[in-house]
C-alpha cells in the first residue's frame, strides 16, 4: 500500500528564542571576518534550507565583497586579497537516503556558485580525513584546496558558524584529533542540547604544518522563525533536530509532524512500523498511531488510559537516536513497476530530508524519468528556488521580523530622527 495522501498537521505557532548571546555574537561577525580566511558553515543534512542562517548571510557576502569578488558574479574575482573560502558541510549525512546527495549538491552547484557543498558525519573518520585534507594538507594538487591554494599565507584562521546544535564544537575536537598527531584532550564541551556554546571560543590549533586555526563559535538561531504555516513549520523542524531550546514545544506537535514527514519519506513502508505490532499499515493519523504505539510499550496510565503524551515523547526520542539511521536507510525511491502498480493512477510524493518534497506520477514511473539523477536534481532546484522566493518576499513584506522587533526598530528611527532634528538647530 502507498499513501497517495500526505496532508501536512496544523502546527502550533513559533516560539522567539534569540538569547543575548546570539545577538552579541551577530554584531562581532563583520569584525571577525576581516580576520578570518575560511568560513566553515554547518548545518544539518535533514534541514538543508532550514538550517540556513539567514541573519548571517549578509556578513558573509560583504566579506566576499571586500576580499575581491564580484557581487553581482560570486564565482567572478576582481582582485585577489587573501583568502576567502565558504565552505558549506552538511553534517549528519548518514540521516539522509543517499540517493539524493549527487543531485542535491549539483542543484547547490547551480544555485549558490560560490558555496563548496560537502557532505559528513562525524562518526566517519573518513569524511573527516577529507575536510582536514581540505583545509591542511600541503601536499594535494587539487586547487580546490585551501591551504595549497594560499600557501603564502603564514597561518589560516577558520571561523565555524551554523545554527544551534549542528555539530560545530564536535566538528572541531574530530578535526584536532585528526589534525595533531599524539594524544589531544578534547578541546571543547559538546552537549545535545543547543545554546551550550555561548561566546566565541580562544583560538584552537587544527594543524601544525600548514598552521592552521580554528575558532568555535555560538549557534545562532534566526531572530524570528517567521509567520503563518511557514514560520510554524520552520519551528517545529529545528525543534524535531534539538536546534530550539528543550520545552519549548509540546512533543505531541513534534510527534504529528515526524509522522508526516516519515511517511513522506517511505510512503510504502514508513520507518515507524518497526515500533508497531507486525501487520501494521502506514497511517496519517496521529491519535491512531500513537494509541497502537502506547498498547506495543505498555504505557498505561492510572485507570487503563493510554498515556499518548508518553508515547509522543518516546517516538521523538527514538527518530534522534536510531530511527533517523533507519528512515534514511529505507527511504526508497519511487521508481519500480512495482510502486506503479500501487499508485493505483494517483501521484505520489516523494522527499528527501525535511525540505524536499515533491510529486511522482505514473507517467514519471511509466517513463523510468523518476529514477534519473537530472529529475531529481531538478525537482531540487525547483524547491530551493521556492524557498529564496519565500525567503525575499518575507523580508519585502517584513514577515521575517516579530511585532516586538518591529516597534524597537519604528523607536530606533524615531530616535534617530529627533537626534537629527535637534543637531541641525
Amino acid at each position: 500500500m502507498v499513501l497517495t495522501r500526505i496532508l501536512p498537521p496544523v502546527l502550533p505557532a513559533p516560539p522567539s528564542w534569540f538569547p543575548g548571546h546570539m545577538m552579541k555574537f551577530t554584531r562581532m561577525l563583520p569584525a571577525l571576518l576581516t580576520r578570518t580566511d575560511v568560513v566553515l558553515e554547518l548545518r544539518d543534512s535533514r534541514l538543508p534550507l532550514t538550517s540556513i542562517n539567514r541573519t548571517l548571510e549578509g556578513a558573509l557576502r560583504k566579506w566576499r565583497t571586500e576580499r575581491g569578488y564580484d557581487p553581482r558574479d560570486p564565482k567572478r574575482r576582481l582582485f585577489d586579497a587573501g583568502a576567502c573560502e565558504h565552505l558549506v558541510v552538511f553534517n549528519k549525512r548518514d540521516l539522509v537516503p543517499e540517493w539524493g546527495m549527487e543531485p542535491f549538491r549539483k542543484a547547490m552547484a547551480r544555485k549558490f556558485p560560490s558555496q563548496e557543498v560537502i557532505f559528513a558525519s562525524w562518526h566517519k573518520p573518513r569524511d573527516i580525513r577529507d575536510l582536514s585534507d581540505r583545509l591542511v594538507s600541503m601536499y594535494l594538487l587539487h586547487p580546490s584546496y585551501i591551504a595549497k591554494e594560499h600557501p603564502y599565507a603564514t597561518e589560516l584562521n577558520v571561523l565555524v558558524i551554523g545554527m544551534p546544535n549542528v555539530g560545530k564544537s564536535t566538528l572541531l575536537n574530530a578535526l584536532r584529533n585528526m589534525g595533531i598527531k599524539g594524544r589531544t584532550p578534547k578541546a571543547f564541551q559538546t552537549s545535545a542540547q543547543p545554546g551550550l556554546t555561548q561566546a566565541l571560543s580562544t583560538r584552537l590549533k587544527l594543524s601544525v604544518d600548514p598552521l592552521v586555526y580554528a575558532f568555535d563559535s555560538p549557534g545562532v538561531m534566526v531572530p524570528f522563525l517567521g509567520q503563518g504555516e511557514k514560520g510554524a513549520e520552520r519551528g517545529v523542524k529545528l525543534a524535531l533536530i534539538a536546534g530550539i531550546k528543550e520545552g519549548m514545544y509540546d512533543m505531541e506537535a513534534l510527534a504529528s509532524y515526524l509522522l508526516y514527514r516519515l511517511n513522506v519519506l517511505n510512503p510504502i513502508s514508513p520507518a515507524y512500523l518497526t515500533l508497531l505490532p507486525d501487520g501494521s499499515s502506514p497511517t496519517n493519523e496521529l491519535e491512531e498511531f500513537l494509541s497502537a504505539l502506547a498498547k506495543r510499550m505498555g504505557m498505561i496510565k492510572r485507570g487503563a488510559e493510554l498515556d499518548l503524551p508518553r508515547a509522543a515523547s518516546y517516538f521523538v526520542k527514538w527518530w534522534r537516536d536510531e530511527g533517523g539511521l533507519l528512515a534514511a536507510s529505507s527511504a526508497p525511491q519511487l521508481t519500480t513497476s512495482a510502486h506503479l502498480s500501487q499508485l493505483d493512477g494517483h501521484s505520489a510524493t516523494q522527499g528527501w530530508g525535511f525540505d524536499f518534497e515533491w510529486q511522482v506520477t505514473p507517467e514519471d514511473l511509466n517513463n523510468r524519468v523518476g529514477d534519473a539523477p537530472e529529475f531529481i536534481q531538478r525537482k531540487m532546484e525547483d524547491c530551493i528556488d521556492n524557498f529564496v522566493v519565500e525567503c525575499e518576499q518575507e523580508e519585502r513584506e517584513e514577515r521575517n521580523i516579530s511585532s516586538t522587533q518591529r516597534k524597537k526598530q519604528l523607536s530606533m528611527e524615531e530616535k534617530a530622527k529627533r537626534k537629527l532634528k535637534h543637531m541641525k538647530r
